[in-house]
């Protein structure tokens, strides 16, 4: 698979070049594992990211998943998959869901 260019230029702007971010493509099984080991959800996700330390993390994407789902918003797959990494790298800088965190969603989707 190949990943957007941009990706890195995104993460090194929101959280910094010296940031080591790991990118994990996940089966259905790993991410209902996932979610219910750390969210308390019994079922699968587009999504997970995990802050491991100040400079260290983790994104989680579901490819099938995600591909499945790409059509509710009206997108193809990359746009969407592009879409929830934004959200992802948002998570891990601090970011909670709410008006400022898509208001930055926005900003950043620009520059893709």
């Amino acid at each position: 698979m190949h990943f957007n260019p941009k990706f890195k230029k995104i993460k090194n702007k929101v959280l910094g070049k010296k940031y080591e971010l790991d990118l994990i493509l996940a089966d259905s099984k790993l991410m209902r594992k996932l979610n219910k080991e750390y969210r308390g959800k019994n079922k699968d996700s587009n999504v997970l990211s995990f802050s491991l330390s100040p400079s260290v993390g983790q994104i989680f994407l579901n490819p099938n998943f995600i591909k499945k789902e790409a059509p509710k918003y009206g997108r193809d797959y990359k746009t969407h998959f592009s879409a929830l990494y934004i959200h992802a790298i948002l998570h891990l800088k601090g970011y909670n869901h709410g008006r400022e965190m898509e208001k930055r969603e926005k900003i950043l989707w620009r520059g893709i």
